[in-house]
């Protein structure tokens, strides 16, 4: 299966480059969007020095909340950087490159065409630009992406990500991180981690199957590549499955969305269409008398329209708004009724582990900053237990 033109494949290099004895901890953050990795990132003592993205909306909203002093934020397409040479613009003492890369054609919603994609193909424009950094090549990447990059083309798409980065010097590693580990949202997503010093493996008989999953298998079982699984000291929280009524409770003694439900009318439509499970769904959770909050999506069913609610009291993936079902409500429920609204965007930032983060006067740049984003605590966690200790050497290398 061809995933992506002849010409993306790049040369593999006769040798590896030594790489610099004392780390910097400097970070390139490619697809950057409006930073919330180099949140995550700077809990870790990981800091982002060069940044890239080709919207104006979120470079905008990055400026506003760290400032651009600095001024590194890079407006452009990846593949014109790649196309001029840019790796000449990208500083010459990365620790890591970082990449969240699209995943528009690695999800069901883009009709996965996986890297052979226009959106999620820029995968390729990265790897470019690492392999004309040469010398300068960091000693680690890490790519994120939506679970769907493990199973696209079968797994070949993540294979041949893989066997790209194998062929730049990188060992890799995959694992799966949710944000319901530390937030109210579920959220699962897929790193990738790439060495150019392999660390120690996991013990096979102690394999952390909550990080690394069966399904991945596959990938560390292709003897034509290079990969590993790195022991790591500490496994990510379990997953939350609450959390999302305290969320709203503590921002509506702020006043948080009060204003914001809608009228009878409306609501009225809402009711109209939940179905008769939904429905018992609803008479269930009046009972207990206390007010719940839960999120809710509106579907179409065999061209019928319907609300579906969730069960638990966490909020659904956050999305950006490309349409209808992509927007989140807000149902309060209660024994006086249902109240409905639109998620706000100061709850598009708690969900995602940016709380305090600067936000924007215009509701659909926020909520479209927010909802192709990676979760904070996420980032957070693997910079802590694994990008920062493959850094600086404190992860044992393998022997």
């Amino acid at each position: 299966m061809t995933l992506a033109p002849a010409t993306a494949t790049l040369p593999t290099p006769a040798t590896l480059p030594e790489q610099p004895a004392t780390p910097t901890f400097a970070v390139a953050e490619f697809f950057a969007g409006i930073g919330l990795a180099r949140m995550g990132l700077a809990e870790a003592g990981l800091r982002v020095t060069w940044a890239n993205d080709m919207s104006a909306d979120k470079r905008d909203m990055y400026t506003a909340h760290f400032g651009d002093e600095h001024n590194h934020y890079v407006l452009s397409d990846v593949k014109d950087i790649a196309d001029a040479g840019g790796a000449r613009g990208l500083p010459r003492d990365l620790s890591l490159a970082w990449a969240s890369f699209p995943c528009t054609d690695l999800s069901l919603a883009g009709g996965r065409k996986g890297l052979a994609g226009k959106h999620s193909g820029t995968f390729y424009h990265f790897t470019k630009i690492l392999h004309d950094l040469g010398a300068h090549r960091p000693p680690v990447v890490a790519l994120e992406n939506v679970n769907g990059f493990a199973t696209s083309h079968g797994g070949e798409d993540l294979r041949a990500a893989t066997k790209e980065l194998n062929g730049l010097g990188y060992s890799v590693d995959v694992l799966t991180l949710d944000a319901r580990s530390w937030v109210p949202q579920s959220r699962p997503r897929l790193f990738v981690v790439g060495a150019l010093q392999a660390p120690a493996e996991e013990d096979p008989a102690d394999r952390n199957t909550f990080l690394r999953p069966a399904w991945l298998n596959h990938l560390f079982e292709d003897d034509e590549l290079i990969t590993h699984r790195a022991a790591l000291s500490e496994s990510p929280p379990v997953h939350r499955s609450e959390g999302w009524t305290e969320l709203i409770e503590k921002n509506r003694r702020n006043r948080e969305g009060t204003e914001l439900w809608w009228d009878d009318l409306r609501q009225k439509n809402f009711e109209s269409e939940l179905s008769d499970i939904q429905r018992k769904r609803v008479e269930d959770l009046q009972k207990d008398g206390t007010p719940v909050y839960r999120t809710a999506y509106r579907r179409t069913r065999k061209g019928v329209p319907a609300w579906e609610i969730r069960r638990d009291d966490v909020a659904g993936c956050l999305r950006t708004t490309g349409g209808g079902s992509s927007k989140q409500a807000v149902v309060r429920i209660a024994r006086d009724g249902l109240k409905v609204r639109w998620m706000t965007p100061l709850e598009y930032a708690c969900l995602m582990g940016a709380d305090e983060y600067t936000l924007p006067t215009r509701t659909n740049q926020a909520l479209m900053g927010f909802g192709d984003a990676v979760c904070v605590n996420a980032v957070a966690w693997l910079g802590k237990h694994y990008l920062k200790p493959l850094v600086d050497g404190s992860l044992q290398s393998r022997g």
